[in-house]
């Protein structure tokens, strides 16, 4: 697919999207909801990639959905294949960290997309909000089940139901946001975490643990040890492990042998 609403570029293992319509500000149309689940798929297929970091063109993260359409904006939808998931796949089902780098506003699904990934970083005078009850429709994206395992219920439930505006710090005080940095700092910031994680940590284990976090939500404890056992038995004695132990006893860099698309372990039940 050749991409025109956003912008992929690979470096030293990290893969850069950038939402790309910053006349704009970014909004969301539906070519750029197609390209993003394009990119993300190609993301997690090569192994090249170990991270990435989702961003905005110029000032802006996403606007939300483009107004353009006017009044026909959010009519009744005829295709049968709807989904209000607005991207296939979604970050989190991704094996390979998302880091959303929210370099400015993030309204609506702005904001929602940027749930769907592992961490956030966000511009301090940013302003943000899922305003979906205010447009006469509701949040998507699976706003509903991403912002409660980040800030509970009861704070989801004032962003949700209120659609109310908020700037970076509240982000970062919500929970949403791990730091709220001045706006030009903010991808500088991700790509640094994104290059720690692509020189340091073994690509299968980051796998492996990101998968089960976000299954986690849905298990009792008993079934979080039941898998992380089976997974130990996947990872404990491979290479990688042998790998870790001796570049920290020898202070030199790792050099990992297992890949996430041809190691990729049978999921455990």
């Amino acid at each position: 697919m050749s991409y025109e609403d956003i912008r992929l570029e690979l470096e030293d293992g990290v893969a850069v999207i950038e939402l790309h319509r910053p006349e704009k500000r970014n909004a969301f149309s539906g070519r750029m909801g197609e390209e993003l689940g394009d990119a993300y798929r190609r993301c997690d297929a090569d192994d090249a990639v170990r991270v990435i970091v989702l961003t905005g063109a110029g000032s802006a993260f996403c606007a939300g959905a483009d107004l353009g359409g006017g009044a026909a904006t959010f009519e009744s939808p005829e295709d049968p294949h709807f989904s209000a998931a607005a991207v296939d796949p979604p970050a989190f089902a991704l094996r390979k960290p998302v880091i959303a780098a929210l370099n400015g506003h993030a309204i609506g699904l702005g904001l929602t997309l940027a749930l769907q990934c592992d961490l956030r970083l966000v511009a301090r005078e940013a302003k943000l909000g899922i305003v979906q009850v205010r447009r006469g429709v509701m949040p998507d994206a699976y706003a509903h089940w991403t912002l409660p395992r980040l800030v509970g219920v009861a704070r989801a439930a004032d962003l949700l139901l209120t659609g109310r505006t908020f700037d970076g710090e509240e982000a970062a005080a919500l929970g949403i946001a791990s730091r709220a940095l001045p706006a030009p700092e903010v991808l500088p910031a991700a790509l640094e975490i994104a290059r720690d994680i692509a020189r340091n940590t073994a690509p299968l284990s980051v796998a492996v643990a990101k998968r089960l976090l976000w299954e986690s939500g849905t298990l009792t404890a008993p079934e979080v040890e039941r898998k992380e056992t089976a997974l130990h038995r996947v990872l404990m004695g491979s290479p990688d492990a042998v790998e870790g132990v001796m570049a920290y006893l020898e202070k030199r860099a790792p050099r990992w042998s297992l890949s996430v698309s041809r190691d990729w372990p049978e999921w455990p039940r």
